[in-house]
Parts: C-alpha cells; structure tokens; sequence
C-alpha cells in the first residue's frame, strides 16, 4: 500500500491517510469486489480506522423464494460497518465523522467484461461531492491493480446473454434487485446483476495507491453547490 502525504511525497504504507473523520475513500472496483476485503482490514489493522463501505442492496440480502442466491460473506458485511448504498445512509456516516468507502462505478464496474480490467465507469457527475463537501469531509482518491493476478475470466456477462437460459435468469434477476442508476444512460447505468464465471490464480496480490487528501472545507462555496 502506498499513500501520499501533503506536501505530495509518495510513500510506501498508509501515513497520508487522514485520522480524523469524515474521510471518503473513492476508488475502482476489481473484480466481484474482491479489494474491499484487504482494504477494510489493513485500514483497521495499521491505522485503527474502522472503514464502513457503501454497497449494492445485494450483498445484504439472504436467501428468499425468486433467483437470488444468498451472497457469501453477507453477514461479515455488516459486521465490517458496510451499508446498502443510499443518500440516507451516506449522510448519516457523514455526520457521525465516519470513514466511508465508496466505488462510483458499482455493479458495472464490480462485474466488468473481459479486457475491462481497470476501465472505469463513473457517472460524468460526481453524486457524492456535494454531500461530502456539506460536512467538509476529506476526500481520498485511490487506485486499485493486481487483479490480473487473481484470477482470469472465463465466461462474463457477454457469453452469459447468448445462452437463453442464463439470459432470462440475468433479466429476471436483475428486475427482482432493481437497479439503481436507471435514469444514467450507457454503461454507466448498465447495471444487470450478473456473476461471471473466474479461473483463480494463486498467489495473488492487490496494489494499492491513495492519493493526496482533497480537503473539501477548504474549498470555495460553489464546490459546495
């Protein structure tokens, strides 16, 4: 893990990461979201940051009569802090001072295509600014890498859709979640629930680089608009 200080020295662990509350953690989302797992336990384990992620209603929900089948790890989920992304839940971190993880590229970005590796998919307006910078909160941009050594993608959203069945499971599942960007046009708003079928690689490592702190109280009034 790399971080940057405030005079914008790169360096190796996480001394640049802001200790005080609010902080939002912007960032790509690798593969089924594998990175939030290390993140969230290496913030807790050096800096004794308790990082509570903003998430797809999905990973919250258990097993019932329809297509979903229970996500794994949904109830360390919860444990970790994380909450089912919302305004409502956004602001309520925001003002309990609390360290917020946050992808903008959710489902899409969660379960890219093949040759999407690290390609962002991010609303052309940020919808978290605003808010964040209400409570003057922190905002720490970071990047993600390593997923090429994970794992490889055998089947993605692509080659599900030419199989009818899958097809129909894809579409049925996903009016049964709902999405939740459906008035943002292209892929951005493309956000058909879907799991594609990996090959795991071990071993396997995530690189992650943070950014300098962009301090949103520092700003002049029409950021805050």
């Amino acid at each position: 893990m790399l971080s940057t200080l405030a005079d914008g020295e790169i360096v190796r662990g996480l001394a640049g990461i802001p200790s005080d509350g609010p902080v939002v953690y912007v960032g790509n989302h690798m593969l089924l979201g594998l990175d939030a797992f290390p993140l969230v336990t290496q913030l807790s384990e050096h800096k004794g940051i308790h990082l509570q992620g903003i998430a797809h209603p999905v990973m919250f929900m258990k097993w019932k009569q329809g297509k979903l089948m229970e996500v794994p790890f949904s109830d360390d989920f919860r444990l970790m802090g994380a909450v089912p992304v919302s305004g409502k839940n956004f602001f309520r971190l925001l003002s309990t001072k609390s360290h917020i993880l946050l992808y903008p590229g959710g489902v899409r970005e969660a379960c890219h295509r093949k040759g999407e590796a690290y390609k962002l998919f991010w609303p052309e307006q940020s919808e978290f600014v605003r808010m964040a910078a209400r409570f003057g909160a922190k905002i720490v941009p970071f990047g993600t890498v390593g997923e090429g050594d994970f794992c490889d993608i055998l089947c993605d959203y692509e080659d599900q859709i030419k199989i009818p069945f899958l097809e129909k499971y894809i579409d049925e599942l996903t009016d049964e979640l709902g999405k939740l960007r459906i008035t943002v046009d292209g892929e951005v708003g493309n956000q058909d629930v879907h799991f594609p079928g990996i090959l795991p690689k071990s071993p396997g490592r995530f690189y992650f680089h943070f950014g300098k702190p962009i301090e949103t109280e520092a700003q002049p009034k029409s950021f805050k608009s």
